[in-house]
């Protein structure tokens, strides 16, 4: 997730950053407040306050920092092909899905394509497309697979934006996209639970819709700080007139600070991970 625009430093001291040895893992622990719908597309919004763990870890095959967890699959200088995952919250006593099963937490997990397009010559400012595609399992024993999705997006990420050492501001933008299973799972009425507000409805695959998301974050040597915000819109969705669709745009943002609390004695030189 990233953005452009910055105040760009001295190569010099890039070069003295890039040599830094890091400890193999760090491990911190904190709170963090986040507000979000139901499920993409529902009327009703809630917001949570959540323990809020923070790991890195510098592998040479597994990577976890401020863009995710992620494992390097093979790396070249413009293309990597990592592991991505993403998961949803369960759903559940919402007011359009009265009397219908509830919606179990999703884990989604897949590969992800990623294409390194430009970076400045100091490397503070890089331009990406990634293209992850992802198998959706629900989160209960044993896990249903329940189809998959499809999210590309052009990524710009700033590293010392605006000349502050160690924040990362970043955007991306992108479409979605998912198989009939998936929308399905959220989106279809079955007949047995059609009514005359919400009549009975089959969703079919194809576009989900859009998300914009921006997020600043720094890494200081004892704790972590960070918030984003995320614009989501359903205009066009291959669903989009379904009757558990009641809006087809909203926001939602997060916010957190977690204190590093045990470091690995083990350090390595790792110039991937990003703090």
């Amino acid at each position: 997730m990233k953005l452009l625009g910055a105040a760009l430093l001295a190569v010099a001291g890039i070069q003295a950053a890039a040599a830094e040895d890091k400890p193999l893992w760090d491990f911190g622990l904190g709170v963090g407040a986040v507000s979000f719908a139901d499920y993409r597309g529902a009327d009703t919004t809630h917001v949570y306050v959540l323990p809020l763990p923070v790991f890195y870890y510098r592998g040479k095959f597994l990577k976890s920092d401020r863009k995710g967890i992620r494992g390097k699959l093979f790396s070249q200088d413009w293309i990597e092909l990592n592991i991505s995952a993403n998961a949803t919250t369960p759903v559940r006593r919402n007011a359009a899905r009265a009397g219908m099963p509830d919606l179990r937490s999703t884990v989604e997990i897949g590969p992800s394509l990623d294409l390194h397009l430009w970076k400045s010559a100091n490397e503070r400012v890089t331009f990406d497309v990634r293209m992850p595609l992802r198998g959706v399992f629900t989160v209960q024993a044993p896990p249903h697979y329940i189809g998959a999705v499809f999210a590309p997006n052009a990524s710009i990420d700033i590293k010392d934006v605006a000349g502050f050492q160690g924040w990362y501001f970043g955007a991306l933008a992108g479409p979605l996209f998912g198989d009939h299973r998936y929308h399905d799972y959220f989106y279809t009425v079955a007949p047995q639970f059609a009514t005359l507000q919400r009549p009975a409805y089959q969703a079919s695959a194809g576009y989900s819709g859009a998300e914009v998301l921006v997020a600043l974050s720094k890494r200081y040597p004892s704790f972590w700080v960070g918030a984003y915000v995320r614009h989501d819109t359903l205009a066009g969705a291959a669903f989009e007139s379904s009757p558990l669709v009641k809006r087809d745009s909203y926001w939602a943002a997060g916010a957190g600070v977690a204190w590093i609390i045990r470091q690995s004695k083990r350090l390595v030189n790792d110039t991937d991970t990003e703090d």
